[in-house]
């Protein structure tokens, strides 16, 4: 499935902690945290401590446009069934919830790469993403260019 563009343009302002502001989205830096609004209501948080520590909640809105802007991050992948949302396939409320600490993303995705023998068949591609900093990496790995 294919990226809402402004979806793709706000992520890519969040996981730099770039100020950015669109049609619905907006991303306010804090000096202890970058926000991901919309609509005006806070949906993500990256916390500017040594861990990165993303976090993120719905705000009380179960929509599509939520749901979207959400499943564009790391580790999130929120599915719904039966009016119900699972996030990383539990159930959730759409409370706030830690998702993962972005500086060790890098390694854990890499380390999978190498679990999974993806790393050797294409190991100029795992080069290069060892290479890049926290930022380049994950919009590397989100799409976001």
């Amino acid at each position: 499935m294919t990226m809402n563009v402004i979806t793709k343009e706000s992520i890519k302002a969040f996981v730099s902690s770039k100020s950015f502001r669109k049609s619905n989205m907006e991303v306010v830096v804090r000096p202890e945290k970058t926000i991901l609004t919309l609509f005006g209501n806070e949906i993500a948080y990256i916390y500017h401590n040594n861990e990165r520590t993303l976090k993120i909640r719905n705000a009380g809105w179960f929509s599509k446009t939520t749901k979207e802007r959400l499943n564009a991050l790391p580790n999130v992948d929120i599915r719904q069934k039966n009016s119900k949302w699972y996030l990383n396939g539990e159930l959730w409320n759409g409370h706030t919830i830690s998702i993962c600490n972005l500086s060790n993303y890098k390694e854990e995705y890499l380390q999978r790469m190498k679990d999974n023998k993806k790393a050797l068949n294409d190991i100029n591609k795992f080069v290069e993403l060892s290479m890049m900093s926290t930022e380049e990496f994950l919009q590397e790995i989100l799409n976001l260019d």
